[in-house]
């Protein structure tokens, strides 16, 4: 699955009608014209926003600029959209006025209008406007309109006493009701022609200042310290997986790092075999297992670091980490140098290839435990400017998982990045050669002023399950390259010495 949030273009008209429909249950008679759809993007282009799914687009999000001091936003809608001609823009204007979102019902699931709303909210920030405002339906609301008024009815929402499928959608993504407007849409019956006035604050807004930089600075990534525990089955794994990427992505986290090899308690009911075929067996779940992630990527719109896995191919066994892309795109790091332990154990294989991937919040490394510790690697891949790293591992004692740390902090230091380490706690006693773990999970940064003084982000409590939530700057590398109190990337001696790939 392919999906991308971008700027809606004409050609796009019939997929948006067919999925207008859809979403409006039947013919829409035209609601929104091509006419229409070219006018807005001819009046602001930047504004009218789409989900394209597989080359198709399923949804959609609409709106004008408007002076908040020169038009009133309680009118009805048919008065700020006068009509479909839009004269209420104002590229001088401050504020947002959202005038559409539909999803194609069969993709709900994926949750797309969520997508739609961020975008929208960094639209505001980049432009530096003050907030965003739409008129709401409250489309439950004929089921209790005989009980309670609508004040009383948008209170039990926001209580949660009360389930509405507009307006607790739109609560839970940071709106709140300003207004009740009445008369808002008069066709709208399911909402007995009441609407919610709804404003997001932009709290970045600077009256005085011009447009802001439409670059993302704050990347923020949550770590998952995994409790190893037996599951009954794959489904009840499921489960725990799906909560930590819930709970974590609930926090706004642009990434999710789960430990290396945190799937092996699903191993236990092959603890009578030797260790390289019961390994081969947790195997033959890797690929659905990575179906499962991906999907939960999409539906959550987090990208999802799938700790490491062991996979087959060729008859070769390697220990590879997943990067599913919120887009849903796969790419994978396949672990590099294997130690003597699964190499003993396992029969394990080291893979090749030493790459930097693309997101959309910039270029990241994935390395697996062990391959931490070679300096060489982290260091081509800072070559093909990388700007986080992350490195699912596995340690049993503390003085393992120290290498793992130490090395790591010093990957953050000498590649001027920044680097998160996850790992996992407790104990396995019906696995073999996974008895026990030790972990701390942290993230590192370069050590300079605009950094803390220790070099570390933020770090877990040791050997407790838990998340660990840490904001990072990617302005401050830049700076950092450029002005930093030592170069250390610019300073090398490529005169003396040089790390090359050899391929």
């Amino acid at each position: 699955m392919d999906i991308q949030v971008r700027n809606l273009t004409g050609t796009d008209y019939k997929d948006l009608k067919r999925s207008m429909a859809k979403a409006y249950g039947g013919d829409t008679g035209e609601l929104w014209t091509r006419e229409n759809i070219e006018d807005l993007i001819n009046l602001f282009p930047e504004g009218q926003l789409c989900v394209e799914v597989n080359g198709r687009v399923v949804a959609c999000a609409l709106a004008l600029i408007i002076d908040s001091k020169k038009t009133n936003i309680y009118k009805k809608y048919y008065e700020i959209i006068d009509d479909g001609r839009f004269t209420k823009h104002d590229y001088a204007g401050d504020t947002l006025y959202g005038i559409e979102v539909f999803v194609h019902p069969d993709h709900r699931s994926l949750r797309l209008g969520r997508r739609l709303y961020d975008a929208r909210k960094e639209l505001c920030e980049q432009m530096n406007l003050k907030s965003i405002v739409a008129g709401g339906r409250i489309p439950n609301y004929h089921n209790y309109s005989d009980k309670m008024t609508p004040r009383t009815y948008i209170e039990k929402v926001k209580r949660k006493e009360i389930y509405d499928p507009t307006l607790t959608f739109q609560l839970s993504n940071d709106f709140h009701v300003s207004k009740i407007l009445k008369n808002y849409l008069p066709e709208d019956k399911e909402s007995n022609e009441f609407a919610t006035l709804l404003v997001w604050d932009n709290i970045y807004y600077e009256p005085d200042a011009k447009s802001n930089s439409a670059t993302r600075q704050t990347i923020r990534l949550g770590l998952v310290q995994w409790q190893m525990r037996l599951f009954k089955d794959i489904e009840e794994f499921y489960d725990q997986v799906e909560f930590f990427v819930d709970t974590v992505s609930d926090y706004g986290t642009d990434f999710i790092m789960f430990p290396e090899f945190f799937n092996t308690p699903l191993m236990s009911p092959y603890n009578d075999l030797p260790e390289r075929a019961a390994m081969e067996k947790l195997a033959e779940l890797t690929q659905e297992i990575i179906d499962k992630m991906q999907q939960l990527a999409v539906s959550y719109n987090v990208n999802i670091i799938a700790g490491s896995m062991p996979v087959m191919e060729y008859k070769k066994m390697y220990n590879a980490c997943y990067l599913c892309h919120r887009s849903g795109k796969l790419d994978v790091h396949k672990k590099i140098h294997i130690t003597p332990n699964e190499s003993k154990y396992y029969g394990m294989v080291g893979g090749n290839d030493i790459q930097v991937f693309d997101t959309d919040c910039g270029k990241v490394g994935l390395l697996i435990c062990y391959d931490v510790e070679f300096p060489e690697v982290s260091r081509i891949m800072a070559d093909q400017g990388m700007q986080m790293l992350f490195v699912p591992f596995m340690t049993d004692t503390q003085n393992g998982y120290m290498r793992v740390r130490s090395c790591a902090q010093a990957r953050a230091i000498e590649n001027e990045c920044y680097v998160a380490i996850a790992g996992s706690v407790g104990n396995l006693p019906r696995v073999n050669n996974m008895d026990i773990q030790y972990s701390q999970s942290a993230v590192f940064t370069p050590s300079d002023f605009a950094f803390p003084n220790n070099g570390i982000k933020a770090e877990a409590t040791p050997n407790a399950e838990m998340v660990l939530i840490a904001d990072v700057d990617l302005y401050a590398l830049r700076d950092l390259h450029e002005y930093g109190t030592v170069k250390i990337l610019k300073d090398r001696r490529k005169d003396l010495y040089e790390v090359n790939l050899l391929k």
